[in-house]
């Protein structure tokens, strides 16, 4: 019986079963099986695996990656070329694309890197298609771009969405607040800082027993799920920030446009006509949530054409040291900063000082 046959029959049992109280844990319990299940499809037991898609493993350049994914022929290609100029082919039938065609576009000085990545089909995180190798470069990505025809967008949606969950990809999501603790003895202590629905201390118990974990600690800070806990102890999954795009708006009314703009987390475009493009770079900007510093020799003007850009979160003086060379941190004495992080222009600051957005600095050596 092959792995896939597993998850099938695990899924219809899901499917059959009743989901109420007394259920509760036998679902977590094949919820975990499943879990374990799917790991095995993207990681093989054993071996050091097959070959790498052939042109699927882009080196990383620039200060970000956005990847984007969608069934075949939504106008992902047609969308990169527009945005970034680079010609990725473009043709009316389905499969255009069947490797990874990297491009690049600058926006408010940051280089972000764009992936046009080839056609998903349903059944990708089974391994059909090329979707395995897909879905494995969409996890090293800043940000994804689901590109959707606006005729049928529904229905595509919640198929990629479901491909990318079953391979550990969450999107616009926070990882559970969960704490989570392996020991060596002392048995299992389950405490829960809020009323839970759905997990108790046998469910857990029985989800962990299934993963060989017999010693832990566990602490719910939230109200969480079967599939929280069950993401939390395989540890390998990504929360990635997601924008749907909805493509091709040159096909409906303005009435329905309107319906859609409404929609959380969409922008509407038409890639053929570069429709609503500014709108689509200025959200991905948001969700990216760069930073950019820039830098100021001693006695000249700041330079304000190519700032350092920096992940949100990693926005200390040591960080932009690190990002321009390793052993700045050693020589640095101080650094003065000037813009919205501090309290006086310029200010004397150490390395553990976080910057804002468009700050200037200026490094001083010991």
């Amino acid at each position: 019986m092959t792995i896939l046959d597993k998850i099938a029959e695990i899924e219809s049992e899901m499917a059959r079963t009743q989901r109420n109280k007394a259920t509760a844990h036998h679902l977590g319990l094949l919820k975990a099986r499943l879990a374990k299940l799917r790991r095995e499809l993207i990681t093989p037991k054993g071996g050091t695996g097959g070959g790498t898609g052939e042109g699927f493993d882009v080196a990383k350049t620039g200060d970000a990656r956005v990847g984007f994914v969608g069934f075949p022929s939504v106008g992902k290609s047609t969308l990169l070329s527009n945005l970034a100029g680079v010609y990725s082919e473009v043709a009316a039938y389905e499969f255009t694309t069947l490797t990874t065609v990297p491009g690049v576009i600058r926006y408010k000085g940051a280089k972000i890197q764009l992936l046009d990545l080839p056609g998903i089909i349903e059944g990708a995180k089974d391994g059909k298609g090329r979707g395995r190798q897909v879905i494995a470069v969409a996890r090293t990505c800043n940000l994804i771009l689901i590109v959707l025809d606006v005729l049928k967008p529904l229905l595509h949606k919640r198929l990629i969405e479901h491909e990318l969950e079953g391979f550990g990809i969450r999107l616009n999501k926070q990882p559970p607040n969960i704490g989570f603790k392996k020991k060596d003895k002392g048995g299992i202590n389950f405490t829960a800082t809020c009323a839970q629905t759905e997990l108790d201390s046998e469910t857990v118990k029985s989800i962990l027993s299934e993963y060989k974990i017999h010693n832990a600690d566990i602490t719910l800070r939230s109200d969480s799920t079967a599939d929280d806990l069950i993401d939390m102890v395989e540890g390998n999954r990504v929360y990635v920030p997601c924008i749907y795009v909805l493509n091709k708006i040159d096909q409906i009314s303005i009435e329905e446009l309107d319906v859609i703009y409404k929609v959380p987390h969409t922008v509407p475009i038409s890639a053929h006509h570069h429709w609503n493009f500014d709108d689509l770079l200025e959200r991905m900007w948001d969700y990216l949530r760069l930073v950019r510093i820039y830098t100021k020799p001693k006695g000249q003007l700041p330079d304000y054409t190519s700032p350092v850009v920096l992940p949100d979160g990693r926005t200390a003086v040591e960080d932009f040291c690190l990002k321009i060379h390793k052993n700045l941190v050693k020589e640095l004495k101080y650094a003065l900063v000037w813009g919205a992080s501090v309290k006086h222009n310029p200010q004397k600051v150490g390395k553990d000082h976080v910057m804002d957005d468009e700050d200037v600095i200026q490094l001083v050596k010991k």
